[in-house]
């Protein structure tokens, strides 16, 4: 055996979860709700992947935009809130509204679910991905710009949905 080289790249800075960091490469426009809470939106249909698979933790609120391509919006959750604040989810709702193909369409339906509740199946094309359990609120495109807010429109990707298991799974809820 030869000499030990030793690598040539250094291993990749540690994720930043509340920065929206990967491998120290943005994969996420940041906002801060009124309530506080960080709000994360993918930038591509990759970047949505690695968001909401690989950045935000299981507990962390997922929203997207239904049957249209557009962002994953996932809001940090640390202190495991069972609900998002009514503010930050009005925030979200329209962000994720904001950075998809439904922006000019006035007020469209948002899933809102956990990250647990979100899964990709093998063989389904970047950004796209399978919903568990999940609610549908309503909200108008909008939300405030934030840094790093002028990079254009958000990201691809879509979502599928499975039926709901139950009727009580799957609510419409308006979000003024």
């Amino acid at each position: 055996m030869g000499p030990h080289r030793p690598s040539r790249r250094a291993p990749p800075p540690p994720p930043d979860p509340d920065a929206g960091l990967w491998r120290g490469r943005s994969v996420a426009r940041r906002f801060v709700s009124p309530d506080g809470m960080t709000v994360l939106v993918g930038r591509t249909a990759a970047d949505n992947d690695v968001l909401s698979l690989q950045l935000g933790a299981p507990r962390d609120f997922w929203l997207h935009v239904a049957a249209e391509s557009g962002s994953h919006v996932v809001v940090r959750n640390p202190e495991g809130l069972e609900r998002l604040p009514r503010e930050t989810e009005r925030l979200a709702a329209a962000l994720a509204a904001r950075y998809s193909k439904a922006r000019r369409g006035g007020r469209v339906a948002v899933h809102v679910t956990t990250c647990a509740e979100v899964s990709k199946p093998r063989g389904l094309p970047p950004g796209q991905v399978v919903l568990g359990r999940y609610r549908t609120v309503h909200a108008l495109p909008g939300g405030q710009r934030g840094p790093g807010d002028d990079r254009g429109e958000g990201g691809k990707g879509g979502e599928r949905r499975e039926p709901p298991k139950d009727e009580g799974d799957a609510k419409d809820e308006e979000v003024p």
